[in-house]
């Protein structure tokens, strides 16, 4: 394991005991040193193993404890200026042996000839390192009773530091012996050769110095900063102190891993392990096993007399079982500085592979990097499975002013469940779903789920074309399908066997899913967002939702989906104060609630909350290869006053309504998503005037602004319209004339998609048939003709499913399409097939007829033949490719035939065939048609120099093109 920083839980700075207490543990040292000397003692608790204790680890340990001797082997009464230093001296010759890697002089009692005395003393050091171990057990014994009768003469104060000279050469042989043989053991102190005796010379403000220095921080393995030669501090505690066990339980420590796991400290290595419930821990590190000791809590902790951290695991022991793992408390950070950078800047554009739940094998360890955003936070844990929804075990680090709080949990995988706890600032705890998780729980559990993808993709030809025509340039008619509803209880995979061909047999180029994203309330069909990243988990995993589009690419259908990206709602355990203040949504009451739907707005000027949603369309693009984003109410973002009465809305820095910060967002999501994903395009469903919500962003429109930088708009004028005209009765509808012609004032102002959406036919709205009037056949008939003349008009199209075979009922969520109405044997089937042929070949004649799309977004692509025969209901007019080809769209929206109607016509056409008619009986009209060929006469009409005569069918529209 890479070893951690030092502990900032240990502090060799204790106070220096008086000279006193000094003498009288000096003195019980020594006579137990002399008692080992005759008995050994077994080796220590903390280093239980299997093997019986061999006697080089006894005389190892013996040269360890000599270390302590030495260093307090001072007089019980007054002691001399002389006697003290000769002290100082054999401190810190054993401290030289003890501790090879922490050469650093211990404080002496200021006095006179230190340097003197020191000198002195080299001799007898040179001499104690021959002593044999009897003469060294004698003079230790000697050493005992002069100590214990006050007696301090110099000639057995040398001897007494002789004999621990001679035990340490002793010890070094054992631990020789010890390394051979492949034992664990680290290497004792004596096993370095006496330091000269001028090195224990140094003054004594220098020693002072070393002696009040803390823990120092330590900046690689055996390194200490600004410091070759750590000081020695054999009294230091592995244990946490009051302040970090505090912090850790109450869960606001923002660096957990600085106290936990293990680190080097003075005296060896410190091993601290938080395991609330566990039993007992021990650390494996090799053939080394040590059990730590039980601080309470769930607090462990052990010193090892080790020289660097480490390769180790921990064996927890809990009430009946006993887990091996890695500590999770000895891996670095996973996130980079660029990608920390990134976040801070708001500009990392795949935000979702730094943050939420990753399976990742980090140092060599297989487990899983969790990751949130959280600003706010006092602390942050992991909850889970994993730790039985018990996070205090698992607190997160805070990645400095990023506001990114993260965790290696090795040992962790897919299919996990989890949650972030987080303390909130006033010190309330809260626990939330993963903003970026990408799988969730089934609603309506709400646990985030550990995912990775493992989907091998079978659309590259589909890919490698879709960018040939732009959206607005290419026949697009879309199928809008709620998935849950559509074929009610099909999961993801089975809709794959069931939905791509009936969009295909119907010949629609696209499918848009309903919001896929997960929420949880089915009643809002997707529309109140709380996990963003994730497919909805009711009809399956991603890999199964990433399926789907396969298997529809593979089909030829692009797919759109739903994108709800102005506001979600205040479940208290998704976004809303997600860690105990406004993050997510402004903090401005007044710019955070939702009037109409109870639900908050983004935080739209935050670069961070921009980062998150213009990463999440991002997102859908590249990771479940989406080929179109539809956004959902894009007006109730750009205005500040939408819904809102003169009081509750502030204006913006210009005086204006407009929210600028919406602005800014929705472009810079185009821009992106443009750029990182070519061949997608995103529709607006934007109901209002606002100017360039097609244009580029970088065109600025009469209005200052920016085109938005949307590739469509959804035409709502059009739908609003048209619906209203087609719901009056046919003698009612001169009145409405302008109804079904006005949209040709703007339709070249942006680039539009005609939709027939969901929001129709809900909610007391009836269905598309029964919008029309009339009887039964009459209302069959006229959605036959709006259906042609929808087809025909400018604009791209959309129909939500169940209207293209003319189902009765509103749609409901809860049951879906009325299938049961093209069953064979019921008995109006052939009225409700009829409908759905006839979707089927405008489809087809659309898809193989250029002028029907090819210039949408140009004036030259339309004419009006006549567009003021109100009283005839009468609508004609010329659609044009771009090499010119034409074809005549004419709608007779009375229940009456027209015979011999002549209508103006371009000269340069020799004659007319009847493409498409909506009367033909296969549809379930009358039959009344053009048969023949049809040809222009020279007489001039409606302001052309040539005309001709057709029979229109009742409440019909007919397709001519040249013959």
């Amino acid at each position: 394991m890479t070893p951690r920083p030092t502990s900032s839980g240990s502090d060799p700075k204790t106070p220096k005991k008086t000279a006193e207490e000094t003498a009288v543990k000096a003195a019980k040292a020594v006579k137990k040193v002399a008692e080992k000397a005759v008995a050994p003692k077994k080796a220590p608790a903390a280093r239980k193993t299997a093997e019986k204790p061999t006697p080089e680890k006894a005389a190892a340990k013996k040269a360890v404890t000599k270390k302590a001797v030495a260093q307090k082997a001072v007089t019980k009464k007054a002691v001399t200026k002389k006697a003290v230093a000769k002290e100082a001296v054999a401190e810190k010759a054993v401290a030289k042996k003890a501790t090879p890697e922490k050469a650093v002089a211990r404080k002496a009692a200021a006095g006179e000839g230190t340097a003197k005395k020191a000198a002195a003393k080299k001799s007898p050091a040179k001499k104690a390192a021959t002593a044999k171990t009897p003469a060294e057990k004698a003079i230790a014994k000697k050493a005992v009773a002069k100590k214990a009768a006050g007696q301090e003469p110099v000639a057995d104060q040398a001897a007494a530091q002789e004999a621990v000279a001679a035990k340490a050469v002793t010890t070094k042989a054992a631990a020789k012996k010890a390394t051979t043989a492949g034992k664990t053991t680290p290497a004792p102190a004596a096993a370095k050769k006496a330091a000269p005796a001028k090195a224990a010379a140094k003054k004594a403000p220098a020693r002072k110095a070393a002696a009040k220095r803390a823990a120092p921080e330590t900046t690689s393995v055996g390194t200490t900063a600004g410091s070759p030669t750590p000081a020695p501090a054999p009294e230091v505690s592995a244990a946490l102190d009051a302040g970090e066990r505090e912090r850790l339980l109450a869960g606001t420590h923002h660096d957990p891993h600085t106290v936990l796991g293990a680190h080097l400290v003075p005296g060896g290595v410190a091993f601290r392990v938080f395991r609330p419930y566990a039993l007992a821990v021990t650390v494996v590190a090799g053939e080394l096993r040590a059990e730590l000791n039980d601080d309470g809590d769930g607090f462990f902790s052990g010193l090892l007399p080790l020289a660097e951290v480490p390769a180790y695991r921990l064996l927890v022991t809990y009430e009946g079982t006993v887990q091996d793992t890695e500590d999770a408390y000895a891996f670095l950070p996973t996130l980079g500085e660029l990608d920390l950078h990134l976040i801070g800047e708001g500009r990392h554009e795949q935000l979702w592979t730094v943050l939420g739940a990753h399976p990742m094998t980090h140092q060599g360890v297989a487990g899983t990097r969790f990751s949130v955003w959280a600003p706010n936070a006092r602390g942050v844990h992991v909850a889970g499975t994993f730790n039985f929804w018990d996070g205090t075990g698992h607190p997160m680090r805070s990645l400095g002013s990023s506001g990114v709080w993260e965790l290696f949990l090795p040992e962790v995988g897919e299919g996990e469940l989890y949650k972030f706890q987080i303390t909130r600032p006033d010190g309330s705890k809260t626990l939330r779903a993963d903003p970026l998780a990408r799988r969730t729980q089934a609603p309506p559990d709400t646990s985030s789920i550990v995912t990775a993808s493992h989907h091998e993709w079978q659309d590259e030809e589909w890919l490698s074309r879709r960018a040939e025509l732009p959206a607005h340039k290419a026949p697009f008619s879309v199928y809008e399908v709620h998935l849950p509803s559509w074929r009610p209880g099909l999961t993801y995979r089975q809709l794959a066997e069931q939905l791509p061909a009936y969009v295909r047999d119907l010949g629609f180029t696209h499918v848009e899913l309903m919001p896929i994203a997960e929420h949880p309330f089915g009643g809002s069909w997707g529309y109140q967002v709380t996990g963003f990243y994730a497919p909805t988990a009711r009809l399956g995993t991603p890999d199964d939702f990433r399926y789907l589009v396969d298997a529809l690419h593979q089909a030829g259908i692009g797919v759109l989906m739903d994108w709800v990206p102005a506001h979600f709602p205040r479940d208290d355990w998704a976004l809303a104060e997600f860690d105990g203040r406004p993050l997510y949504e402004h903090e401005d009451p007044l710019r955070s609630a939702h009037p109409d739907w109870g639900t908050l707005e983004f935080d739209y000027g935050r670069r961070e909350v921009r980062n998150f949603l213009v990463a999440n369309a991002v997102y859908w693009c590249e990771e479940f290869h989406i080929d179109g984003l539809r956004v959902d109410a894009v007006a109730s973002m750009l205005y500040l006053d939408y819904s809102r009465e003169p009081g509750q809305w502030v204006p913006n820095e210009h005086g204006g309504r407009e929210n600028l910060d919406a602005v800014a967002f929705l472009q810079e999501m185009n821009a992106t998503v443009y750029r990182r994903v070519p061949g997608v395009v995103t529709i607006a469903e934007e109901s209002t005037a606002w100017d360039g919500v097609t244009r580029a962003t970088h065109h600025r429109g009469p209005g200052g602004f920016g085109g938005l930088g949307f590739g469509l708009k959804w035409n709502m004028g059009w739908m609003h319209d048209s619906l209203d005209y087609m719901s009056h009765e046919p003698v009612y509808r001169k009145y409405h004339h302008n109804e079904m012609t006005f949209s040709m004032v703007y339709a070249y102002s942006e680039n539009y998609v005609l939709p027939i959406s969901h929001d129709e036919v809900v909610h007391g709205k009836r269905s598309l048939v029964s919008k029309m009037p009339g009887d039964w056949w009459q209302q069959r008939a006229n959605l036959r003709a709006y259906l042609a003349f929808m087809w025909a008009h400018p604009g791209k199209q959309l129909l939500f499913m169940g209207q293209e075979f003319a189902q009765g009922a509103e749609w409901s969520e809860a049951h879906g399409p009325d299938w049961w109405l093209l069953d064979p044997g019921y008995g109006a089937q052939a009225d409700h097939r009829g409908v759905q042929d006839l979707v089927r070949d405008l489809n087809t004649v659309y898809r193989h007829t250029p002028a029907l799309w090819q210039q949408d977004i140009d004036p030259a692509g339309f004419e009006w033949i006549v567009g003021d025969a109100a009283e005839d209901n009468v609508f004609a007019f010329l659609r044009f490719a771009a090499d010119g080809s034409p074809l005549l769209a004419v709608s007779n929206l009375s229940p009456v035939v027209r015979q011999d109607y002549r209508l103006g016509a371009p000269d340069d056409v020799p004659a007319w065939h009847e493409y498409l008619n909506t009367d033909i009986g296969k549809y379930g009209g009358g039959g009344v048609t053009n048969a023949d060929v049809i040809k222009p006469e020279p007489q001039g009409w409606h302001g052309r120099p040539a005309s001709i005569r057709l029979t229109l069918p009742p409440l019909a529209t007919i397709w001519l093109r040249p013959a």
